[in-house]
């Protein structure tokens, strides 16, 4: 498991700010994670709706207030670079 979210900022259309609990930071462009994927996406394709992302604190993700988040481990992975590793079922 890799380390949490702990801050996010929204810095213009689909980019954000992530800063980790353990020290990482870096910046993300979400376009083409976010835009024309449709259901519950489609409200985020708006800047206005995409910037009142926050953290929730207790997954350790960013999350909307339509309740889309993003698996934290793939955020860190996107910002760090760090591959997610497979684990192989004993």
């Amino acid at each position: 498991m890799f380390p949490r979210v702990s801050k996010v900022r929204h810095l213009a259309a689909y980019r954000l700010k992530l800063s980790f609990t353990d020290g990482a930071e870096g910046e993300l462009d979400l376009k083409e994670r976010v835009v024309g994927r449709g259901g519950v996406f489609s409200p985020l394709e708006d800047i206005g709706f995409f910037s009142q992302v926050r953290v929730d604190p207790e997954a350790g993700t960013i999350v909307w207030p339509n309740g889309v988040d993003l698996c934290p481990d793939v955020l860190y992975s996107l910002v760090t670079g760090i591959p997610i590793r497979a684990v192989e079922p004993a």
